[in-house]
């Protein structure tokens, strides 16, 4: 069975950075895609960024420019710097995890996950 396992959340400062990590327990064969989604209160989950195991990536325009993100298939562990922190980045961010690669248009769609993790934080302080 595969869990998500997010870490990196926390208190942060506007026009600073932060890294948040997720980690897979359990065995996901490959192909398989990770993907950020983000959600604060009052509005929807939206997308952030997606990779695959081949290393195909998508980001969102609103982290272009200001991330770094990458997936470590060794140990399978999905790391999204973002520098430049805005105060719309507060938000609750998960891990999604699905077997299979995503598509330019399923990518930033969350039914087309099937695994979650159960959040991290990212709050700033007023």
């Amino acid at each position: 069975q595969v869990h998500l396992i997010e870490s990196g959340g926390g208190p942060a400062k506007v026009g600073g950075s932060l890294t948040l990590t997720c980690e897979i327990s359990g065995v996901i064969y490959d192909p398989y895609s990770m993907a950020w989604f983000r959600q604060s209160s009052g509005k929807e989950r939206e997308a952030v960024a997606a990779i695959d195991s081949a290393g195909r990536t998508k980001k969102a325009d609103f982290v272009k420019g200001r991330n770094r993100f990458s997936l470590d298939t060794s140990d399978v562990t999905m790391s999204l710097q973002l520098d430049n922190l805005k105060p719309e980045d507060a938000a609750t961010y998960f891990c999604a995890a699905r077997l299979g690669r995503f598509s330019d248009s399923s990518w930033a769609d969350s039914a087309h996950y099937t695994y979650w993790g159960q959040g991290t934080q990212v709050t700033f302080s007023a």
